[in-house]
């Protein structure tokens, strides 16, 4: 489950961020609403936690701008005695400092399982089908050979539904995390499941980021 900390205190800002990753959670972090804006237009979130004010503006008021045009990621507000969350139909839940971090964890992950929804049996991307009980895949009605990375690297794209995955996650989801691949071993991947799908080319790199299905 991956999670988008919007803090500018750098002590609390560190310890969310430390006990959400020692409960297993990826963590992404922005110190400031363009940074937290920018960090969800190229990544989705199970869970997005929000300093309720931050020097670069009320996050209340970002969240409600975001929910009116679509966006629906859970939310999470930290907010202090003196600034209550008045408007927590913008948002899910809130927790008022200081708190437990225990208390914090639990929070996100009650609001990650919104997000959590099972995988379709059979997951598609235009003419390219992926039948996740027979581990086995198409495209354009023609079998396609795929060794267990390759198919795990292709059903993480495509049921992200064309949003980026970032190079992490791929790794983490096909490679054993005790035996980390080496950095290049993600390329070969890539490079092999776009000569196998054959033209037109549907993996496309975001550079610096990931790759993500066009």
């Amino acid at each position: 489950m991956r999670v988008l900390v919007t803090e500018d205190h750098d002590e609390t800002r560190l310890a969310v961020e430390t006990s959400l990753r020692g409960a297993g959670f990826a963590v992404d972090i922005a110190t400031d609403l363009p940074a937290a804006d920018e960090a969800l237009f190229v990544n989705a979130y199970d869970c997005v936690v929000f300093d309720r004010v931050l020097p670069s503006g009320d996050a209340l008021h970002y969240v409600k701008h975001r929910r009116l045009d679509g966006w629906d990621a859970p939310v999470l507000f930290l907010t202090g005695i003196d600034n209550p969350v008045e408007g927590l139909p913008y948002g899910d839940d809130y927790l008022v400092k200081p708190f437990a971090m225990p208390e914090l964890i639990a929070r996100v992950r009650s609001l990650c399982r919104l997000t959590a929804v099972a995988p379709p049996p059979v997951l598609r991307h235009g003419d390219l089908e992926l039948d996740l009980g027979r581990r086995t895949a198409t495209r354009a009605g023609r079998a396609l050979s795929l060794t267990v990375k390759e198919f795990t690297v292709l059903e993480r794209l495509v049921a992200a539904s064309g949003h980026l995955v970032r190079r992490d996650d791929l790794i983490a989801a096909a490679w054993d995390p005790e035996v980390p691949p080496t950095s290049n071993v993600l390329d070969f991947v890539i490079t092999a499941l776009r000569r196998k799908l054959g033209p037109p080319a549907v993996v496309k790199t975001v550079r610096g980021f990931g790759y993500r299905c066009s």
